[in-house]
């Protein structure tokens, strides 16, 4: 089995998630986050992942066998026997930056290094880290236990060995890997994201209600689900940032909507504040 004890950096949703189909194809992990309440909670939803999981007959395990090879910590000295590290930590460069000179610092020189970011650029990470050759993106979906899909992304500078090895992982965890050359936005959200901004220019114009502008995607584009309730599943923050990030393609193409704008400044983000385009109990 490669990558037989693997580390990842966040146990946030994403984090979490990883962390959950990581344990359930039989590797070893550590989760390492800065605060021990957030690695509780991280803990905690790894735990009702694996027993979602097991009711629906998709772990053979028992659950607490499985939990059994999780570890957590806060220190990044953890890392050190890992053979993948993925970094799974809130999608703003500057908090990535700090976390990639830590992985320098602490990972052993074997390590193959990923990151999860959802658009931006691998290389600037690359950069901070001890062999550059060595790192690539790997970009799970929301929520990891249940998407198939990973974007394989691929710096000029990253070892094609090291690429292979990292997907030949991507397919023993039951994903299904895409290859990105290097490009703000990758495949998905450069053509999801600019979607949901459309759609909130469109309800921030009056045009028509959030309820009504999903039903008419739903209806009239087979879309499984509306593009706000989408936009607040996915995080409005992120949505934001991640246009911020294509208007490196082109700043004009790649505006952020308005209303977009106004929801994140509102600390409005979707589901995980508990009100978005839509509002949501907590």
């Amino acid at each position: 089995m490669d990558f037989p004890k693997i580390a990842v950096l966040g146990a946030g949703t994403m984090g979490s998630g990883i962390v959950s189909v990581a344990l359930m194809a039989g590797r070893r992990v550590v989760m390492v986050d800065i605060a021990d309440a957030a690695l509780a909670k991280g803990r905690s939803a790894i735990e009702k992942n694996l027993e979602k999981a097991k009711e629906k007959g998709r772990l053979a395990e028992e659950v607490s066998a499985v939990l059994a090879r999780l570890t957590t910590a806060t220190d990044y000295a953890a890392i050190g026997d890992c053979s993948l590290v993925i970094e799974a930590v809130s999608e703003n460069p500057a908090v990535k930056g700090k976390v990639f000179e830590l992985i320098s610092k602490n990972a052993g020189d074997d390590a193959v290094i990923v990151s999860n970011t959802s658009a931006l650029k691998i290389s600037t990470f690359a950069e901070k880290y001890k062999k550059p050759e060595r790192v690539l993106g790997m970009h799970f979906f929301n929520p990891p236990t249940v998407l198939k899909l990973v974007e394989l992304v691929q710096t000029p500078k990253c070892d094609p060995a090291v690429f292979a090895k990292a997907r030949a992982f991507v397919e023993s965890i039951g994903k299904e890997p895409v290859v990105v050359k290097e490009s703000p936005g990758f495949i998905v959200n450069r053509i999801l994201i600019p979607v949901i901004n459309e759609a909130a220019c469109i309800y921030g114009e009056g045009v028509a209600s959030a309820a009504d502008i999903d039903i008419a995607m739903k209806s009239g584009a087979a879309h499984p689900i509306g593009p706000l309730a989408l936009g607040d599943l996915v995080g409005l923050d992120v949505c934001l940032a991640i246009m911020q990030t294509l208007q490196e393609i082109d700043p004009v193409k790649f505006k952020p909507a308005p209303a977009l704008e106004a929801l994140v400044k509102a600390g409005k983000l979707g589901r995980k504040s508990g009100e978005g385009f839509f509002t949501y109990a907590k």
